[in-house]
């Protein structure tokens, strides 16, 4: 009796444990570059890989604390991790 309760238990956290970790999805380009307009980036300074599509990249040069915790808090809350690549474009 004991056992098939301890199966049950074990079976019941790895159900719940499996609901929270959701599938990324892919976002649309629209609703990347509005999340990105209102973390204060420019149109396409965000963006989501197909093949790693837990990562959303942020693409500027020095982005600010509050666009990073921005882009951080939107990531998270959409079960991404937000990444930041520092780009130096040559002057010219």
């Amino acid at each position: 009796m004991r056992g098939s309760k301890l199966t049950a238990a074990i079976f019941l956290v790895i159900g719940l444990l499996s609901a929270c970790a959701t599938p990324a999805r892919l976002h649309t380009e629209s609703q990347l570059n509005d999340v990105a307009l209102g973390c204060g980036l420019a149109l396409g300074e965000l963006i989501q890989d197909e093949s790693e599509k837990k990562l959303l990249l942020a693409i500027r040069t020095e982005p600010t604390d509050q666009q990073r915790a921005c882009v951080s808090r939107w990531a998270r809350r959409n079960g991404l991790k937000a990444v930041f690549v520092n780009m130096q474009f040559p002057a010219g």
